[in-house]
């Protein structure tokens, strides 16, 4: 059997997290099995479709760089995805096809009906099941009164539910569109989609979806139902306690390769004592068996420590081209070079640059008392700057490791304490108790500025 997977968000607004760990989980399947992974837009219910969504989830597969090996057009070298509302015409001759064998039926029942039935009943209780209409409001699927449906979830083992716990639900709506249980079984029979991969909340649904492929004679696919990703508290991830949308992530600044190496451990992680793995190794490593069925608590902390990581990996001209987009201020890139080799060590959220450098643009207007190192006291500080001061008329700060290397010969030339020395040098230059280290600072700023600074210091000692 081929291997086709397909990721089919509702365009409803931003990509979720969730939905980034099943386009992943999607990825990683096909890749591994030679097969294909497809796009669907999900579009049946308009009334919820938010203007912009579609193009935010293309952009954000194309930042992920996980996009479709199929679909109805291909435009600018990539194919673009299946939408349900252009489809329609093929929803209406599939129901038509279950109408005609008694699968389903037509419900004329009206909306005040409906809710004054909801107040004394669970679902849907059947008025029309026997009636026998030529038309009507809706078409319902005739679920049978008796037995149980049964499917094999790959992450869970075997489900059962009675069938008298599932709703004759709802497969044609009365402005022609189908429902998503109607639409989700005809267009993964269509598109020969042998895997489905989805959020755990898509559970109840799927017997469903099962007594639907049962009644067009469709074969099943395989099902794995994702756990969800959860809140420290074990609430559901939401955007009331953080962003839960890929978009805000990529805002910040994450890498793709720290976003994605997180979101795909979310409940899976192929080796205990490795947290770091390129797209090939998730690849190879990927076993959808292996996931955990229960929810999975995220730690954004670790996605930081991620994110990290991976800048500190890249070369000063790959951080230099994926940071440029995120500064907002006109400096060139031999400066930005060596602002983004200042923070290297400092930095997570590529948007946080321009906040993380405005020292050295504008020194911040600071007391005097952050200049005294907490071993050392006024007298001490203030000496020690005049010295700084003199030491760097004669200093080259045009190559950092030379700096500090000859900086630090001198502090042991003269048995100073390197606190004595390089506290109130740090803080004159950057006018902060914390910042980058004090090398870096004079590499950035250059001699004149670091004399300038010094001078500023001195004065409000004084």
């Amino acid at each position: 059997m081929s291997v086709r997977v397909r990721l089919a968000p509702s365009p409803t607004g931003f990509m979720h997290l969730g939905t980034l760990r099943v386009a992943l989980y999607d990825y990683f399947f096909a890749k591994q099995n030679n097969g294909k992974f497809i796009l669907r837009i999900e579009d049946t219910d308009q009334s919820r479709e938010v203007e912009g969504a579609v193009s935010n989830i293309l952009k954000t597969l194309r930042w992920a760089g996980l996009t479709p090996d199929e679909g109805p057009d291909k435009l600018g070298g990539e194919y673009g995805p299946y939408t349900q509302s252009e489809r329609l015409d093929i929803y209406r001759t599939h129901v038509d096809a279950l109408l005609a064998s008694g699968a389903a039926y037509w419900c004329d029942c009206t909306q005040e009906a409906l809710e004054e039935s909801r107040k004394q009943h669970l679902g849907y209780p059947g008025f029309c099941r026997d009636k026998k209409l030529e038309s009507g409001e809706v078409v319902r699927l005739k679920v049978p009164n008796s037995g149980e449906t049964t499917f094999t979830d790959l992450i869970r083992g075997e489900i059962s539910i009675p069938n008298k716990d599932i709703d004759d639900q709802v497969l044609m709506k009365s402005d022609g569109f189908p429902t998503y249980h109607l639409a989700v079984v005809v267009d993964d029979h269509l598109m020969e989609i042998s895997h489905i991969f989805r959020g755990e909340e898509w559970i109840a649904s799927t017997p469903k979806h099962v007594l639907l492929y049962e009644a067009f004679g469709f074969d099943v696919p395989k099902f794995a139902h994702l756990p969800l990703l959860l809140n420290a508290d074990k609430s559901k991830l939401s955007k009331r306690q953080g962003d839960v949308a890929v978009e805000d992530y990529i805002a910040k600044g994450y890498l793709p390769e720290a976003l994605l190496n997180f979101v795909a451990l979310q409940g899976w992680n192929p080796k205990g004592d490795q947290e770091l793995y390129d797209m090939d190794e998730l690849v190879k490593l990927f076993d959808i068996t292996k996931v955990n069925s229960s929810g999975s608590v995220v730690n954004f902390e670790k996605l930081d420590w991620m994110q990290s990581h991976y800048i500190k990996e890249k070369s000063d001209e790959e951080l230099l081209k994926v940071a440029r987009p995120f500064v907002k201020r006109d400096v060139d890139d031999a400066k930005l070079s060596r602002i983004l080799d200042m923070l290297k060590d400092r930095l997570v959220r590529l948007a946080e640059i321009d906040e993380l450098s405005d020292f050295i643009f504008e020194i911040p207007d600071y007391d005097a008392d952050i200049l005294v190192w907490k071993k050392s006291d006024v007298v001490t500080a203030t000496s020690m700057l005049q010295e700084l001061k003199d030491y760097f008329e004669d200093a080259n700060c045009s190559d950092v490791e030379k700096l500090e290397e000859d900086l630090k010969n001198w502090i042991t030339k003269n048995e100073y304490k390197n606190g004595d020395v390089l506290w109130p040098l740090r803080t004159a230059l950057s006018g902060q108790k914390n910042s980058p280290p004090p090398f870096a600072i004079a590499h950035v700023l250059g001699k004149e500025e670091v004399l300038s600074r010094l001078t500023t210091a001195i004065k409000k000692l004084s």
